[in-house]
């Protein structure tokens, strides 16, 4: 099922509306309350007379059918009529029902935009539009408010309210049609990636802007639970190495990703495509993997609620045209609520190789799995191998491999790309050091980032560094190597 999420503004305001009929209501706010009411009334078709039976002057407004109102009697609370034969539109006025908490118009025939003054509803914690023909129509969106769950089929495709840096956003509907001329009918030469749960097109919006389109293979049993977890994630956690959402594209039978192009592609091609148009250096290397360990201590230490991503992979890390590197693919993200330090999984989630081991154990996931998968990936970005690599077999793991190597034959096991570009970095080496000094001055940072490699992907989840600990660690190591390459 589809999802639009708004956030709802908290602004004050204070509207009467003239002419209407005097019933025995409360005066001053519940006089909004009736008036918002009476519009509804008149705004839906109600070919069968429900509500004109019902909700007549004869009964206050807190008995009418569907209202439900504070424990006074005196502000409705809750606006239910689900399934009822309505049709027509929802009026601007329900935007005055200032004490509703429950909005529920599922299924009820409702057709056209939905009101922007519903964003002036700041106790609604409940609002279902399921089964009707609405669109977001031009709604704007304030990202630091309360968030509020619309379930709603919605025919035109729809934009996802991630805040933006001034956290303000409106709405752009994207049509199916428009992503269709972006990709050129998603079109096997603008396609830069796939996976379980679809493929990825390069497009041109009618703008002008160079976006990523995810389509889902509907066919997939996951692609709409893995289509939801993704807007959730992305909607929620803003930071400068996740890759940003900027819209969704959904209907019935069709949804779509519209995300932030990042023009150099996966470190996985990096690492491993003979098309990679130069090898990566110690210090690119060690960059990259300082900003996927920033955005996951945002996830996992700095934002209100912990994100667990449970697929770290270098396919999963893009990199833009500066080559900072973004985390992307929140399909199977998972959320850590409360003091919990740990949740339950219904399937195994992420890749073979990467996964940690505690997820076969004891069915759980936490922080320290994806630390686990961070470990792993680092080893994978200085040796060069890939964890599934026919080289282990099944006797070894790439972990075993670098750890009988560890720490005096590093040699045999770090990529040669590293050990060949290792000075030809931001980091310049100064006229009186010589090869053998730099060497030396390599090959003990790059101990200390595979050790740290190491910790992370230890078999025993205490024995891992936190996400946090990394940062600080990496830091180090790169300021340690440019003061001693000066």
């Amino acid at each position: 099922m589809a999802l639009l999420v708004l956030v709802l503004t908290t602004v004050a305001f204070s509207l009467l509306l003239p002419g209407t009929a005097a019933l025995d209501q409360p005066a001053n706010a519940t006089d909004d309350d009736l008036s918002a009411l009476l519009a509804f009334r008149t705004s839906v078709r109600d070919p069968r007379g429900v509500l004109r039976r019902s909700w007549t002057a004869r009964t206050p407004f807190c008995g009418w059918l569907g209202v439900s109102c504070d424990a006074r009697g005196r502000r409705v609370a809750a606006l239910s009529l689900p399934g009822m034969p309505l049709g027509g539109a929802i009026p601007p006025e329900l935007g005055n029902l200032s004490f509703i908490s429950h909005l529920n118009l599922s299924n009820t025939g409702l057709a056209g935009v939905i009101p922007a003054e519903l964003g002036r509803l700041a106790r609604l914690r409940h609002l279902d539009l399921d089964e009707n023909r609405l669109s977001a129509g031009g709604v704007a969106i304030l990202a630091t408010c309360l968030c509020i769950l619309i379930r709603t089929k919605i025919k035109k495709c729809k934009k996802t309210s991630v805040p933006s840096e001034s956290n303000i956003i409106n709405y752009r509907l994207i049509s199916f049609h428009e992503l269709v001329r972006a990709t050129e009918n998603f079109s096997e030469d603008n396609l830069i990636g796939s996976g379980n749960f679809g493929k990825v097109f390069k497009g041109q919006l009618d703008d002008e802007s160079i976006v990523a389109v995810k389509v889902l293979n509907m066919q997939h049993e996951g692609a709409s639970v893995s289509f939801d977890a993704e807007c959730r994630a992305l909607r929620m956690a803003r930071h400068r190495n996740l890759v940003k959402i900027l819209s969704t594209c959904s209907n019935f039978e069709f949804k779509a990703l519209v995300l932030q192009y990042m023009p150099n592609g996966s470190l996985d091609s990096w690492l491993h495509s003979s098309n990679s148009p130069q090898g990566l250096g110690f210090v690119k290397r060690l960059e990259i993997m300082l900003d996927v360990a920033m955005a996951m201590e945002y996830l996992h230490h700095q934002h209100t609620e912990v994100v667990l991503h449970c697929d770290l992979k270098p396919s999963n890390v893009l990199l833009d045209a500066d080559m900072t590197a973004h985390i992307a693919d929140f399909g199977i993200a998972k959320l850590l609520l409360g003091d919990d330090n740990s949740i339950a999984l219904t399937n195994l989630p992420g890749t073979i190789g990467y996964m940690a081991p505690e997820y076969g154990s004891t069915g759980k996931a936490s922080r320290m799995s994806d630390v686990f998968s961070y470990g792993i990936m680092m080893l994978e970005v200085f040796t060069g191998k890939r964890p599934t690599s026919p080289l282990f077999g099944e006797e070894l793991s790439l972990r075993q491999w670098v750890t009988k190597a560890f720490p005096t034959r590093l040699i045999d096991v770090v990529d040669n790309e590293v050990l060949s570009q290792g000075i030809k970095s931001d980091c310049h080496a100064s006229d009186e050091s010589t090869s053998r000094e730099q060497s030396i001055i390599l090959n003990t940072c790059l101990a200390s980032v595979i050790e740290l490699s190491l910790q992370c992907s230890s078999t025993m989840p205490d024995e891992r560094t936190a996400m946090d600990k990394v940062v600080v660690k990496l830091n180090k190591v790169k300021v340690d190597y440019c003061l001693q390459m000066r």
